[in-house]
């Protein structure tokens, strides 16, 4: 993985939670830290092609969310790189874990990409 995967990874996942959950970075009560983070490569987009990601949740704890990315080239269906983030979502005064989680309606917006895998 390199800087230019992670800068995508991460924005993909911020423009979701500033959209979709009604996170304000700069003001919101609760804030996301980001204490993972993997990628594995396999292929590389160069210009002039579009990335395209896809998000999904693969784990939603209490206080912390393991997000999935893939990044594609659009109109390849091969996927170039795969990231793994973990936010662990924590109070903005304390800077430590809501003893109650995360807030509603970053649960319910999270709850939305949520994958149920088998415990196969």
């Amino acid at each position: 993985m390199n800087a230019s995967d992670n800068h995508r990874y991460d924005s993909v996942v911020n423009t979701y939670l500033i959209e979709e959950c009604g996170l304000h970075p700069p003001t919101s009560q609760q804030y996301g830290l980001v204490v993972h983070t993997h990628g594995d490569f396999f292929g590389s987009i160069a210009f002039p092609a579009v990335a395209e990601l896809a998000l999904r949740v693969n784990k939603l704890g209490k206080s912390s969310v393991t997000y999935e990315i893939g990044l594609f080239q659009k109109g390849v269906e091969e996927v170039k790189s795969v990231g793994e983030l973990i936010h662990v979502f924590v109070d903005r005064e304390s800077g430590r874990p809501a003893a109650k989680g995360m807030n509603d309606s970053l649960k319910e917006g999270l709850q939305k990409l949520l994958v149920h895998q088998s415990k196969l």
